[in-house]
């Protein structure tokens, strides 16, 4: 599934970066997602120990101008836990600069159980996100 937020947004501090369309959808009940939400809920529809997913992330970040400059950094999180190993930091030398981010994590999600997957705003102050594209894929 591939779900994107092309527009910029601001997302404060410990929030969620929004996605507002879904341009490849499943069809199926594995992953699921609002339109319009910031979390995706992945299944562990499966009749092996785990389903594992592959998620990864890519999209734009600055400071908005009414902020001081300073580093900014976004993270995927874990029903609502970033994961350290996730954090994108970039540090602008203007406001509105825009800087390119990425990261990717396999998930496990144990059998008949549930994960909800985010992207996390883990910066003390807001921050700008354009073009935001989230893909998940079961690859086992």
């Amino acid at each position: 599934m591939e779900i994107t937020a092309n527009a910029i947004q601001v997302v404060a501090a410990n929030q969620n970066v929004l996605f507002t369309d879904v341009p490849v959808s499943t069809g199926c009940c594995s992953i699921i997602h609002r339109e319009g939400s910031g979390l995706v809920t992945l299944r562990g529809i499966t009749n092996q120990c785990r389903a594992r997913y592959k998620v990864t992330f890519g999209g734009n970040i600055a400071v908005p101008a009414e902020e001081a400059v300073g580093p900014i950094s976004l993270a995927i999180a874990i029903n609502g836990e970033s994961v350290p190993t996730t954090t994108m930091t970039v540090t602008p030398a203007a406001v509105d600069n825009y800087f390119n981010i990425f990261s990717a994590i396999y998930i496990d999600v144990p059998a008949n159980c549930c994960s909800q997957v985010s992207v996390k705003n883990i910066s003390t102050i807001p921050v700008n996100v354009q073009n935001a594209n989230l893909i998940l894929e079961r690859v086992a």
